[in-house]
């Protein structure tokens, strides 16, 4: 999933290519996104670089190419018309922080209410958010300090990213492998190992449904 900041990035690259066949520039980008820095800029298209939307060719200036746009991939909530209709919104309640990294408690402390658009989520009731802390999937474009839209379900396949409370304890937010006597919590981040553990041991209470980022 993109966030809407990388969605809106991928969008405005998109037009740009089309109309002046030529990438725009790193600060062209950043007025166009409203950021602070181009810092933003360069993190938001490694993001997409990452996951396939674009690709740089780092012989030339000002050389970005688009592989695939938004009607190639789902974005969760973080399609073109979430950042139009962001006003009309349903809010879910934030418990507390996830780990991206070493597991750590799930529920640390109550941080109130996120708004996300009622055009992706339907039922609030079925749907809750954590903060993100640590690095260990930031190769699925999740960071440390994002807030993780999560929908309450036990009904995952391999693949999902999903948050895993383990031995009762601790929680993580993960990719899953499920084999056959046991379950896999791999990271998106080489530097961090992939954690096995019985069946019994790993229970799942939600699955990702999208992330909110602050800029």
């Amino acid at each position: 999933m993109l966030t809407i900041k990388q969605s809106k990035l991928l969008d405005y690259l998109t037009e740009a290519l089309k109309n002046n066949k030529v990438s725009p520039s790193f600060e062209e980008m950043r007025i166009n996104l409203g950021l602070s820095s181009k810092s933003g800029v360069h993190r938001l298209i490694s993001g997409l670089e990452e996951r396939g939307f674009i690709k740089r060719l780092h012989n030339k200036a000002r050389a970005i190419k688009v592989i695939k746009d938004e009607d190639q991939e789902k974005h969760n909530f973080l399609e073109k018309k979430t950042i139009s209709n962001i006003s009309n919104s349903i809010d879910i309640h934030v418990y507390g922080q996830i780990s991206a990294g070493t597991p750590i408690e799930a529920i640390q402390q109550s941080e109130g209410y996120v708004s996300v658009p009622n055009n992706i989520i339907k039922n609030s009731n079925q749907y809750y958010a954590l903060r993100v802390s640590g690095e260990s999937m930031i190769e699925a474009g999740i960071f440390d300090g994002d807030i993780a839209i999560l929908e309450k379900t036990n009904d995952v396949t391999n693949g999902d990213i999903v948050v895993a409370l383990i031995d009762n304890q601790e929680a993580t937010l993960k990719r899953l492998r499920k084999k056959t006597n046991s379950i896999a919590l791999e990271p998106a981040n080489k530097k961090f190992e992939t954690r096995i553990f019985g069946l019994g041991r790993v229970i799942i209470q939600g699955k990702l449904a999208g992330i909110i980022r602050s800029y």
